[in-house]
């Protein structure tokens, strides 16, 4: 097969899963496959907001981030499910579990896409061979649909997963580019967000085909660097590798600290706690990666240690969210004796660039308030560099890490799992 590959270049494919949360809930209750499925926070309340839904409910207008009484207004018969993140973390661990028995070089980019280079499994198949044995794997093994594009490099892979949902696989080539790219819609192109592609509207740039036979320094006036980036896409020009190592999972960074008398007053661990969550925000900021279980530790006055941790949603390294998070820990798991050593460590990291939010309604809500200023950041560091706007103690980036998951799953994984719970070591 080695002769299906290219002699120079290589072949990277985009696993994309569709309508992901929807399609785990499907999987756990097959009862509700072929019908319009929402997941939103809040079922019960009106003002809740859409994260996500299936392809039936699409088919009537609902959309992501539209109002919940907004939806069931276009789709009466619309079912709502709350978020699962439990279900879906799992439904993520065993899709990267299996896309690693393809190949090592696994990027992963959010709980439900990723990126494989398969430019060395010539002995596994074709590409488009590869990419068939992986979608129908995970449909059988997972009961989850996906679309997979096979590309020569990571922004064409990406553009081709978009084309055909769900169950499609789509190969572009750089020949094709021309023919099936430039007639899109620059709104359409990987990388072009609403408001870049108003800005470029205004100085006529309307198709992909005009991003890439657009003038260099007129792009790089009107976007910055990122102009010029996205002129290279368009031509098919992408050199970025798939790297495993982008996502640093299952690493820590913690800091502890023994106290310079045994304490039982809470007020007093408080701030202790306080001080550490101050210093793992800015090793982790430091790092640019974020955590997404937090741990304590508490040692006694006999010596005797525990430690305590809790997988989280939402990924943070804010030292405010440390904090309140570790005195919930430190209240539900204190005996009330005098302490003589206090932790904090978060586990579990994520590369900040690449952390996926897992959004229950709250925190979703919260980040659509947000949304004009993270526009904003977007469009400064668009301009001037990703590092135009950094917090305190962010100064350098410490090496990635290796990714590496165990775990086995089968075809009933979804009701195999563990619920979450506390984790606990004595």
């Amino acid at each position: 097969m080695n002769e299906m590959y290219p002699k120079k270049g290589r072949v990277v494919l985009h696993v994309d899963m569709n309508s992901f949360y929807a399609s785990v809930e499907m999987a756990y209750d097959p009862s509700l496959k072929g019908k319009p499925l929402a997941i939103a926070g809040n079922v019960e309340e009106r003002r809740g907001i859409i994260v996500t839904c299936s392809y039936e409910a699409r088919k009537f207008g609902v959309k992501t981030t539209m109002p919940l009484w907004e939806a069931k207004k276009l789709c009466p018969q619309l079912i709502v499910k709350p978020p699962n993140f439990d279900r879906y973390r799992a439904a993520s661990l065993g899709m990267f579990e299996l896309l690693r028995q393809y190949t090592h070089l696994v990027e992963p980019v959010s709980i439900d896409e990723g990126y494989l280079d398969i430019t060395e499994s010539f002995e596994l198949g074709a590409p488009l061979q590869i990419a068939e044995s992986i979608q129908k794997r995970i449909l059988n093994e997972l009961d989850l649909p996906c679309s997979i594009g096979v590309a020569p490099n990571k922004f064409l892979a990406k553009m081709a997963s978009d084309m055909k949902k769900p169950l499609g696989i789509t190969v572009l080539r750089k020949r094709d580019i021309e023919k099936v790219l430039w007639p899109l819609s620059a709104a359409e192109m990987h990388g072009v967000g609403k408001k870049t592609a108003s800005k470029l509207e205004e100085i006529g740039i309307l198709t992909i085909g005009d991003v890439a036979n657009g003038n260099e320094i007129q792009l790089k006036a009107l976007l910055g660097i990122n102009g010029i980036r996205l002129k290279e896409r368009a031509n098919g020009i992408d050199y970025r590798p798939v790297d495993p190592e982008s996502v640093s999972d299952f690493k820590s960074i913690g800091n502890s600290t023994t106290l310079p008398k045994d304490i039982a007053n809470q007020q007093e661990l408080f701030s202790i706690l306080d001080s550490l969550a101050d210093k793992v925000s800015t090793r982790l900021k430091r790092k640019n990666v974020l955590a997404t279980t937090l741990g304590i530790t508490i040692r006694y006055k006999n010596r005797k240690t525990i430690t305590r941790s809790k997988k989280l949603d939402n990924a943070i390294s804010r030292k405010e969210e440390i904090g309140e998070l570790a005195k919930k820990l430190l209240l539900k798991h204190w005996s009330g004796d005098p302490v003589r050593l206090l932790g904090i460590t978060g586990f579990d990291l994520v590369d900040q660039e690449h952390a996926f939010k897992q959004l229950d309604l709250f925190s979703f809500e919260q980040e659509a308030q947000k949304e004009p200023l993270y526009k904003a950041m977007s469009e400064l560091r668009t301009k001037y560099g990703k590092n135009i706007i950094e917090t305190a103690g962010l100064h350098q980036v410490d090496p990635g890490y290796r990714i590496g998951t165990e775990t086995s799953f089968n075809k009933d994984f979804l009701r195999s799992f563990p619920k979450q719970t506390d984790h606990k070591e004595e």
